[in-house]
C-alpha cells in the first residue's frame, strides 16, 4: 500500500510505521488518520507480521491536531464534526483492538491525539525529554475520543489531573501515571525496543492474541462497539460547535 502521510518498513516479520509529516511535528489531518487506520488494518490481517512499530519523524512523535485541519473542523457542522470524530476515534480502536502487539516510541512532543495513539498501544517507550499534554481544555473541548483508552492505561486519578489541568508534564510523569512503559535516552530506548521485540517473537502469536483479548475482557474496554465510543463522539461534535469552543479555536488559528 501506498502512503502521502505515513512511512512503512517491514523487516523480520516486524513492521514499522512512521508518522512522516515532520515540517508540522507529524500534527495530525484527516488523511493522516485515515491511513494509519488503514496501515494498522492491513498489518493486523497479515500472516508474517508479528509486532507493529510506530513512531514520528522529526523533532517530535505528534503534536496533536494539524492547524489547517483544525480550521476546517471550526467550520463544520454537527453531523460534519460527528462523522469527523468517529474516524478519530476508529483510529484508536484499531490499534487498542489490533491482535498484532503495537509498541510505540515516542520523542519530542506528545500533544493531544498523540496521546491516544500512546494510550491505545500495547507498549511506550519514551525518550527522557519528551513533553506530552492533554491541552484540549484550553480550547474549549475535551480530550472525549482518546479517553476510554486513556482511562483504561492509567485510571481515574491520574486522568483528573492531566485532562482537567491541561498542563505540560514529563516522560517520567507519563512513566508514574503508566501512560508509557519505559523512559531512556536513545540508546537506552533502541535497546528496550530490540528486547520487547525478541521476546514477542519468541511468543506463540495466537497466545499473544488471546492474551490481549484476554487483558481487554479482564481489565480494559471488551466491545469494540461499546456505546462508549458513540457517547464520546457525540461529545467531542458538540463540544465544537460550542460558542466558547469556537472563540478559543479562532483565537488560538490568529
Amino acid at each position: 500500500m501506498d502512503f502521502t502521510t505515513l512511512q512503512i518498513g517491514i523487516e523480520k516479520n516486524v513492521a514499522r510505521i512512521a508518522l512522516n509529516r515532520p515540517e508540522v511535528r507529524n500534527a495530525m489531518n484527516a488523511l493522516m488518520i485515515k491511513e494509519l487506520t488503514e496501515a494498522v488494518d492491513w498489518l493486523d490481517a497479515r500472516d508474517d507480521i508479528r509486532v507493529i512499530e510506530i513512531c514520528g519523524n522529526g523533532k517530535s512523535f505528534c503534536a496533536g491536531a494539524d492547524i489547517n485541519y483544525m480550521k476546517d473542523i471550526a467550520s463544520f457542522g454537527y453531523n460534519q464534526n460527528l462523522e469527523d470524530a468517529k474516524r478519530l476515534s476508529k483510529l484508536f480502536q484499531k490499534i487498542y483492538f489490533c491482535n498484532k502487539p503495537v509498541i510505540t516510541l515516542v520523542h519530542g512532543a506528545v500533544i493531544g491525539g498523540g496521546n491516544g495513539i500512546t494510550a491505545a498501544s500495547d507498549i511506550v517507550l519514551a525518550e527522557k525529554d519528551t513533553v506530552f499534554a492533554f491541552s484540549e481544555v484550553k480550547l474549549g473541548l475535551t480530550p472525549a475520543t482518546i479517553s476510554p483508552f486513556v482511562m483504561a492505561r492509567c485510571g481515574e486519578a491520574p486522568a483528573r489531573d492531566l485532562m482537567l489541568s491541561g498542563r505540560k508534564f514529563t516522560a517520567q510523569e507519563a512513566r508514574d501515571y503508566k501512560l508509557v512503559n519505559f523512559v531512556g535516552d536513545i540508546d537506552e530506548i533502541n535497546k528496550k525496543l530490540d528486547a520487547y521485540i525478541d521476546d514477542l517473537l519468541k511468543a506463540s502469536p495466537d497466545a499473544i492474541r488471546d492474551c490481549k483479548h484476554l487483558i481487554r475482557n479482564v481489565g480494559g474496554i471488551s466491545n469494540p462497539y461499546s456505546s462508549v465510543f458513540d457517547m464520546t463522539a457525540q461529545l467531542i461534535a458538540q463540544e465544537r460547535m460550542s460558542d466558547d469552543a469556537q472563540e478559543r479555536m479562532r483565537e488560538f488559528l490568529k
